[in-house]
């Protein structure tokens, strides 16, 4: 039987990006990282402060929709209480896709050496977003808004993929869950117009997913090229897919009735908004970019993510 460290030492395992990286190295140091750096939201935010009237629950410029001119109808009220709903469909859609990836981190390891660092790691960025699933839950309870599932279509694809997922296709959605909502995150942490609770648990989980984007990263990259060319190719089709599903979830349209906007003409006017468009395609382009530079956006993979509207 082949060792992980077997494995790692194989000569020539390169992509277009360079040399792997050590498989165990990695794993060690985001080990130590999460040692230094792992918050408990419980502890760490203060949950029982009241909301500060007029600040946003999300940047305005991130809500869907921003820009159109439904938006330049709405009164500031109203504009402030539909970014309180988006941010708790987000947190929603968080939870739903951080319940779909810690299954697939289980599969992944399922066969693996324990006593390795790389699947220590992986139950470690388990118990992570264990702690981000309660997080954005409490959040929402705190917010006094509804939970808002992803639509039941969404909940089959999804147990569908985790279902028929390879593993190079786990890691691909790993990354398309975690890095344009870690972008939006990014902006939001810092800014000082929005609610300090919701920055305080965009501050977390900004430090945290870090970790997971980088060991995603790495194992993808690795996956890219030891996969056999038929689990490369599914994964490309399978990633552009979940792109698409990801791309229309991302707007949860009972957010809109529950703020007293027509839904229909809403998602209209999102689905036309240029803004909007810019805003999905620059939070994505960092990962559209490494995607692109490892070989996944090829062939009908392309054109499904094309067609998701998350790349140019």
């Amino acid at each position: 039987m082949t060792s992980l460290t077997e494995v790692d030492a194989l000569e020539g395992l390169r992509d277009a990006l360079g040399l792997l990286k050590d498989r165990e190295q990695v794993a060690q140091r985001l080990l130590d990282s999460s040692r230094k750096h792992s918050f408990d939201p419980d502890e760490e935010l203060d949950w029982d402060a009241p909301f500060d009237e007029g600040l946003w629950f999300w940047p305005p410029e991130l809500v869907s929709l921003y820009d159109t001119p439904m938006w330049r109808r709405m009164s500031e009220e109203q504009r402030l209480s539909l970014s309180q709903h988006e941010a708790a469909a987000l947190a929603s859609l968080g939870i739903w896709f951080e319940i779909i990836l810690m299954q697939l981190l289980c599969r992944h390891i399922y066969d693996k050496a324990a006593t390795s660092a790389h699947v220590r790691y992986a139950l470690t960025e388990i118990e992570d977003e264990c702690r981000h699933s309660k997080m954005f839950a409490r959040l929402i309870s705190r917010g006094g808004t509804p939970w808002y599932p992803v639509s039941r279509a969404h909940q089959q694809l999804g147990r569908l993929f985790k279902t028929i997922s390879t593993t190079p296709g786990s890691f691909t959605a790993t990354l398309l869950g975690e890095e344009i909502l870690d972008w939006m995150q990014r902006l939001t942490f810092p800014d000082e117009r929005v609610q300090p609770l919701i920055r305080g648990v965009t501050r977390i989980h900004v430090v945290e997913e870090a970790r997971h984007v980088r060991y995603a990263r790495e194992e993808l990259r690795r996956q890219m090229v030891s996969a056999p060319r038929w689990s490369q190719a599914f994964t490309r089709v399978t990633s552009g897919e979940f792109a698409r599903v990801f791309s229309v979830a991302f707007v949860n349209p009972e957010v809109y009735t529950n703020v007293g906007l027509d839904r229909r003409e809403a998602l209209a006017q999102v689905r036309a908004s240029g803004h909007r468009r810019e805003v999905m395609q620059t939070g994505a382009k960092k990962l559209t970019d490494f995607l692109d530079d490892i070989g996944v956006l090829r062939g009908v993979g392309r054109r499904l993510w094309r067609s998701s509207g998350l790349l140019a």
